[in-house]
């Protein structure tokens, strides 16, 4: 089989269901931005972080791997059964960044990006995050998104932004504040 289909050659792709859609529609947006972010984190787990960070990384692009699925499926017309997100999926999630969270000392500060390339990476990929949620609120206004899909990702921007504070940690890297510049 080829990776080539030559069905896009005019601006179309297809759904999960078989609708025909063109590349620029909002549902081509949200599934192709939620991989870009997949992408971006696994440029944080190619970077030297401990191995427990690395494997909540390969657990979250899995989801989103499902989440990707959801995006691409006809809610009207596919039959095709795709894997499911989970309540306890949101769960794992805050229980991640509540142990990370509890190693880190109190935020009293808006932090600038930056300070170790896996610190910076990871703050791409929580900006990423942010945009594919808004693209699939966006969605939601016109189309069905199953309520777990905008509930994980709201959650998921949180822990990438927590995991970049604990690698930031980990690294020994500065945390720069941000100086509001007054007047």
């Amino acid at each position: 089989m080829k990776i080539y289909t030559k069905k896009g050659d005019e601006g179309k792709t297809g759904l999960i269901g078989g609708t025909r859609v063109p590349k620029n529609a909002i549902r081509i947006d949200a599934y192709g931005t939620v991989d870009e972010l997949n992408s971006f984190l696994g440029v944080v787990r190619d970077h030297d972080i401990d191995a427990k960070y690395k494997a909540q990384i390969i657990e979250i692009q899995d989801r989103l791997f499902t989440i990707g699925s959801s995006l691409a499926s006809d809610p009207e017309k596919s039959k095709m059964k795709i894997p499911d997100l989970k309540e306890s999926d949101i769960e794992t999630l805050e229980n991640w960044m509540d142990e990370m969270d509890a190693a880190l000392p109190e935020l009293r500060f808006f932090v600038l990006p930056g300070g170790h390339t896996a610190v910076s990476f990871c703050h791409v990929a929580r900006c990423v995050c942010r945009r594919a949620e808004r693209i699939i609120v966006e969605l939601n206004e016109k189309e069905f998104v199953a309520p777990l899909v905008l509930a994980y990702m709201n959650r998921l921007s949180d822990y990438i932004f927590v995991l970049g504070r604990k690698i930031t940690q980990d690294l020994n890297a500065p945390e720069q504040a941000w100086q509001p510049r007054m007047g």
